[in-house]
């Protein structure tokens, strides 16, 4: 494949001209026909040449000119809830990434994900080729119940839908409870992808104060009493972007709230295995009656593997199927399979107990290392991948991240978490992504480099 790019590159090879027959190739360049064929088909399905049937390859059309400016990511675009994600997801394999939100793969179980795969290779199941049951995988959806049930939530597997990820676990929920205008209710600061999302749902979004236990309860109740929202999205096992932990009262007066006013809530639960003991959950207080709650394994197991689950009420399911066939037709099996084999590994556990420790160093370490920079985190973390930091001196942190990215690293600031945008000297570091000391240089020059007009007032 490469020989015959180069030749293309050359000009020895232009639009239209015949390539060497495969035995011509093959003698060539020492290889066998099989190899020369190959690499041909695999051309053709890049489109790079054509096959005509009975003359041989010919080199296809050339492709449009590359223009250098459309290798990165748009970067003059606002720092929206969009823009962190966007730059980490384009990076070049060179950039650093401490704002993006999963951990880097040396971080990953890769000798269990290597096992899995063999194994669901030799099977002689469907999940290689066939679609998935609508609900998903009985096996996992099985074993996802018992997990569940670790942290006080009983349900059984048929009230558990597999999703392809957390995110597609959130967009239905979104579409099965809202309609065009519905009031939404998240914390202030939460995950910006609830934002983009909610707004792509035509949602009217309303946020309240997340404190180090919770959302602020009077403001969350006097939010309810004045827009009578119809959805509460929020973490509460280890709050993004804070790290926060919600208390057992706290969770007491939501749950009770939520009855009081007839308020749903989806509770996003993906950072689950990170903790060292279980916090209180919604659905467990509520008994998954206007709770329902969301799961995947993209931050623990794989994040090209992509496989989510809802759990929630028995009433909400034959909706949920019928509006997942409607918009996915089916979740992915090969995903489910590889995730079933890895969560019944016992590895698996020993990697998140190694990992947990790991975490709980990695943050103490990235913390001393701010400190050095005046960078103090709004709270420590019992568990998790981030601290959320305020810059010295009410530094724009937007602006430092446009800096930096010119440096090739990804931050995160603040006000991207924030409805109210009132975090503008804040950001979100990513422990596991903070490893380089070339961050650190980069972050510092690019809070030395703001000017004065840039700063918070």
């Amino acid at each position: 494949m490469a020989a015959v790019h180069e030749r293309i590159a050359a000009r020895t090879l232009t639009p239209g001209s015949r390539l060497p027959s495969i035995r011509e190739f093959a003698q060539c360049l020492g290889v066998s026909k099989s190899t020369v064929v190959e690499a041909y088909e695999r051309l053709r399905a890049d489109g790079v040449i054509q096959s005509r049937p009975g003359a041989g390859y010919y080199v296809s059309a050339p492709l449009a000119p590359l223009s250098l400016s459309r290798t990165e990511p748009c970067r003059d675009r606002d720092i929206d809830p969009l823009w962190i994600t966007r730059q980490s997801l384009d990076a070049a394999h060179d950039t650093l990434k401490p704002g993006c939100g999963w951990m880097p793969p040396s971080w990953m179980p890769e000798a269990s994900l290597r096992r899995a795969l063999r194994k669901v290779a030799r099977s002689t199941g469907n999940a290689l080729a066939d679609y998935a049951p609508a609900q998903g995988l009985a096996p996992l959806r099985e074993l996802l119940s018992h997990r569940l049930a670790n942290i006080s939530i009983n349900t059984a597997a048929a009230d558990i839908l597999l999703t392809e990820s957390g995110t597609q676990a959130i967009d239905l929920m979104c579409r099965c409870l809202l309609e065009n205008g519905d009031t939404v209710l998240v914390d202030d600061p939460c995950y910006f992808n609830f934002h983009a999302l909610l707004k792509a749902h035509g949602a009217h979004v309303i946020s309240v104060p997340y404190t180090a236990t919770g959302p602020d309860i009077s403001l969350f109740e006097n939010a309810l009493k004045t827009h009578r929202p119809r959805l509460y999205i929020t973490n509460s096992g280890v709050h993004n972007p804070t790290g926060a932990t919600l208390s057992t009262d706290t969770a007491l007066r939501v749950v009770k709230l939520a009855e009081q006013y007839d308020l749903r809530i989806v509770e996003d639960d993906i950072f689950t295995d990170f903790e060292q003991s279980p916090a209180v959950r919604l659905a467990a207080l509520d008994g998954l009656q206007r709770v329902c709650l969301i799961g995947s394994f993209s931050k623990t197991i794989s994040a090209s593997i992509r496989c989510g689950f809802i759990a929630a009420p028995a009433s909400w399911v034959e909706e949920l199927l019928d509006l997942k066939i409607a918009t996915s037709f089916g979740s992915g099996n090969l995903a489910a399979h590889i995730t079933l084999a890895i969560l019944k590994d016992g590895a698996y556990r020993k990697h998140v107990e190694s990992l947990r420790q790991r975490l709980s160093d990695q943050r103490i370490r990235v913390a001393q290392r701010l400190a050095t920079m005046n960078i103090l985190p709004w709270l420590t973390p019992q568990a998790g991948l981030y601290l959320w930091c305020q810059l010295p001196n009410g530094i724009d942190a937007a602006a430092v991240a446009r800096k930096a990215l010119a440096d090739h690293v990804v931050l995160a600031p603040g006000n991207a978490f924030s409805l109210s945008h009132d975090f503008s000297d804040f950001m979100r570091f990513n422990v596991t992504q903070t490893h380089d000391e070339t961050v650190y240089q980069v972050l510092e020059a690019a809070m030395s480099d703001t000017p004065q007009n840039e700063k918070a007032q």
